[in-house]
């Protein structure tokens, strides 16, 4: 009886041993947001992402070398390129170009969004089966999308107008992501995810460079701007990978997803702490709706397994 509790309690404790890397993570990608704000307004939108992904890249890059990726790297280097331009340089561009013009609450409850993107286009790409509490849960998804755009809530002094393009740029990025979970399913099987990560955002930097470089600000950005941009790079971009590799390993692939719905929270807590946004019920109770259809359409709920 001893040693049969003694195990149970060592089953438990491993089981939670993930939960503080999982809130850590949590943290770290709902900070994202607000440092893209931060550097956004003095950096502009393309050198913002350009800077994120080369730093990010910086990072990245001695980790993947030191695990002897390099020759998967090599083997595999045009869809992994690509996938940078799908995962990265596009999506990071639109957020970016997003937060000028609405809250950094709104952007990352748009954000959580991807996972119902990416059951639709699994769908219509890879021709999986979409069964009824999963198309429920795409269409109350979608629901909460449309009812967040219909009141388009933006920052102080925002147009309506630019809310609404703004949103657009969020699902165009959420959808980029998507789209990019499905192209690595289909051409990236096989690849360690290191390699795949450190890849596409040398993808990224490449695509970005010109865009950077071309959108330059006159004024150099202050400290604070580069201090943001290298810390949404290093740490949100970066290190935060790393987290998510040991959390997918330690926790599980639906565990990890989980981090998806959780950032919205730290996004919003932050953005009202420190940039004084204002979270209306709204927006909350929109929020509610989408996570739930996103983890309907997921699997993530749903009727137990016998």
């Amino acid at each position: 009886m001893t040693t049969s509790a003694s195990a149970g309690t060592s089953s438990r404790n491993s089981q939670r041993s993930w939960v503080p890397e999982f809130l850590l993570l949590s943290a770290i990608w709902g900070a994202s947001f607000l440092f893209m704000r931060m550097g956004a307004t003095e950096f502009g939108p393309f050198p913002t992402a350009g800077v994120r992904v080369t730093l990010a890249a910086l990072v990245l890059f001695p980790v993947m070398l030191h695990r002897r990726e390099w020759p998967a790297l090599r083997k595999h280097w045009k869809p992994v390129l690509l996938a940078g331009v799908i995962n990265s340089a596009i999506p990071f561009a639109l957020f970016a170009w997003a937060v000028m013009h609405i809250t950094t609450g709104l952007t990352s409850i748009l954000n959580a969004t991807v996972p119902l993107f990416g059951a639709l286009v699994a769908w219509v790409w890879l021709g999986e089966r979409i069964q009824r509490l999963r198309w429920l849960g795409l269409a109350l998804g979608f629901v909460g999308v449309a009812l967040l755009a219909w009141r388009a809530p933006g920052g102080a002094g925002m147009k309506s107008a630019n809310a609404l393009w703004a949103i657009a740029a969020c699902l165009g990025a959420s959808i980029c992501y998507a789209i990019a979970a499905n192209y690595a399913k289909r051409y990236l099987v096989g690849v360690p995810p290191l390699t795949s990560t450190t890849g596409s955002l040398i993808g990224a930097s490449l695509c970005l460079a010109i865009p950077t470089i071309l959108n330059w600000p006159d004024q150099m950005p202050s400290l604070r701007a580069w201090g943001a941009v290298a810390a949404i790079a290093v740490l949100c971009t970066g290190i935060a990978y790393i987290l998510y590799f040991r959390l997918i390993a330690s926790a599980g692939p639906s565990q990890a997803v989980a981090v998806t719905f959780l950032a919205p929270a730290f996004a919003v807590m932050y953005g009202t702490v420190f940039l004084h946004e204002t979270v209306t019920l709204w927006m909350l109770g929109c929020a509610v709706i989408i996570v739930c259809g996103t983890m309907l359409s997921t699997g993530l709920i749903g009727p137990r397994k016998r």
